[in-house]
């Protein structure tokens, strides 16, 4: 029986070795490089974001508006971080190398408790977000909220650590240590808020577009700014698919 290579298949294996790839590199700049874990994992943060899209209009596998692709790769992409589960990384060398590319050293020993539930909870409020804008036909949308918190969110870290002056506190999660965000990199979600609305103008009347300008930008820093340390993505998810659909209401 001959099974049909399509372009999702294509394209998932040629994700999975992209991803590799890129997983193994920045290991190796925090290990033999010292490059701060703080950038190296932004750097992995970005890439499973932008190189699946980048490969699915490769192949022609236009994916993102397919629930049920979503949905199975959200469960792939969740599942594959138990290769990091220590025994597992210990016994092979590559997923160790690949962990030391996002393990700062102030999330140990939650590291990956922390990693893998945000994945899980996070992809457990954007799917059906995504499938409620599908439903309300705000496809055109979908994008909002995620680059939000991909750019924004992504750039907050290395943006504070450099440049970062102006410090608060957060909690996390199965801990009493407090952790130092800075008002620096909190403003890179601000900033992008403005920039992702204002990309996407053409699909808001004049008032959505006002109140989507004065209210998602702020309601998602904020957000960011009271979140768990490491466990922002589900409560940006929310709050930014919460206040673009009730917008677009009116």
């Amino acid at each position: 029986m001959h099974m049909e290579i399509t372009p999702e298949i294509q394209s998932t294996i040629a994700k999975g070795v992209a991803l590799t790839v890129v997983m193994l590199s920045t290991g190796a700049l925090a290990r033999y490089f010292n490059i701060k874990v703080n950038y190296t994992r932004k750097i992995n943060h970005f890439a499973i974001f932008f190189l699946p899209v980048f490969i699915d209009k490769q192949f022609n596998a236009e994916t993102f508006t397919d629930f049920i692709y979503l949905a199975i790769s959200a469960l792939i992409t969740t599942a594959s971080l138990l290769a990091f589960y220590e025994p597992i990384r210990t016994f092979l060398p590559p997923f160790q190398l690949m962990f030391e590319g996002f393990d700062r050293p102030e999330d140990r020993p939650h590291t990956l408790v922390w990693l893998w539930t945000q994945f899980a909870a996070g992809f457990g409020v954007m799917l059906p977000m995504i499938w409620l804008c599908g439903q309300w036909g705000l496809e055109s949308l979908v994008l909002i909220p995620i680059l939000i918190n991909v750019l924004g969110d992504g750039l907050a870290e290395p943006v504070g650590v450099r440049f970062g002056k102006h410090e608060y506190k957060t909690k996390a999660l199965f801990t009493n240590k407090e952790y130092l965000r800075t008002f620096e990199g909190s403003a890179c979600v601000l900033i992008t808020g403005f920039l992702v609305i204002g990309m996407h103008y053409e699909y808001f009347t004049t008032i959505q577009f006002i109140l989507s300008m004065l209210f998602i930008p702020i309601i998602m820093t904020l957000t960011e700014a009271y979140s768990p340390h490491t466990w922002d993505t589900p409560f940006l998810m929310f709050t930014g698919y919460a206040s673009l659909m009730l917008i677009m209401q009116f």
